[in-house]
């Protein structure tokens, strides 16, 4: 009981900006689960429904825009689905992300296959550069998105160094247990020569791509920039959720060489020390293993 009052009073003045600025009646207006960071909710109305994610965090609005921006930058290659963003804005310090409300399904052999072939496609989407033009987050943290015309240099000095180092701050890994940064040169270089930068997802693991009821795939929640496109893929094995006819149809499209294996778990590197920055201690062993096998 105590829960639902706090539920009613902390959701009404938006409950009402929505409305108004929907002009619609709200029928339904309850909490669904929606990842670890935000608050998400299911508005139902008489003519349609929408998606509702909420957050105080003081930088809740900036992570909000920042996905806002990369929906739209994605949407706009016409490769892979997102939902529209209707709006994004704040009411009474609590930031909040409006968008399309996609029906999904539970994904199917084929659904993969579609999914895999339109992934390709949006890599596809190259530049001359890795990064992109704005900063954006990676979960809660802040994600450099400085260009660089090297891969290997924007990958250590935007993606590797600040997560090792924000490590070592928060006391989750030593200074010893920290790789210099030309003994990271020395080993990515080589298996990073090469890399044409691709329009990234950023963050693809099981809980932010939907397949739609009609079998349409949809990304949501990205962390977009230019970069190597075997990083989305890194991702996509690290906590699992795809079905094997998902890289087989991919690797038709982009293919695989000699070295892929090894950049794999590299770009893992990554996004574990993100879980072991933002979730503490039990993301360390794999921090490690990856740091003293490679490194």
């Amino acid at each position: 009981m105590v829960f639902f009052y706090f539920y009613k009073m902390l959701t009404k003045p938006l409950k009402e900006y929505l409305s108004d600025f929907l002009e619609l009646k709200i029928k339904c207006f309850k909490p669904i689960s929606g990842g670890d960071i935000s608050t998400a909710y299911k508005i139902e109305t008489d003519s349609k429904n929408f998606f509702l994610k909420t957050n105080s965090h003081p930088d809740a609005l900036k992570m909000f825009m920042s996905e806002k921006e990369g929906l739209t930058a994605i949407s706009e290659t016409k490769t892979i689905a997102t939902p529209k963003v209707y709006e994004c804005n704040a009411i009474n310090n609590q930031a909040f992300l409006l968008l399309q409300y996609i029906e999904s399904k539970y994904p199917e052999p084929n659904d993969f296959k579609v999914f895999a072939t339109k992934l390709a496609q949006l890599h596809g989407i190259s530049s001359t550069s890795c990064g992109f033009s704005n900063h954006n987050f990676i979960g809660s943290l802040h994600q450099n998105n400085t260009t660089h015309n090297n891969w290997c240099d924007f990958y250590i000095k935007e993606r590797l160094l600040p997560q090792l180092h924000l490590a070592y701050s928060k006391g989750l890994l030593n200074s010893n247990e920290i790789p210099d940064p030309e003994i990271l040169k020395s080993v990515c270089s080589p298996v990073f020569d090469g890399v044409k930068p691709s329009l990234l997802h950023g963050d693809l693991w099981s809980g932010n791509y939907l397949i739609s009821k009609s079998g349409i795939p949809f990304l949501i929640d990205p962390a977009i920039y230019f970069g190597h496109s075997e990083v989305d893929i890194a991702m996509s094995k690290l906590f699992g959720g795809f079905l094997p006819e998902f890289y087989q149809e991919y690797y038709k499209h982009i293919k695989r060489d000699h070295f892929t294996d090894r950049r794999i778990e590299v770009y893992q590197l990554y996004y574990l020390l993100v879980h072991l920055n933002l979730f503490g201690k039990s993301y360390y062993s794999n921090v490690k293993s990856i740091l003293n096998r490679i490194f």
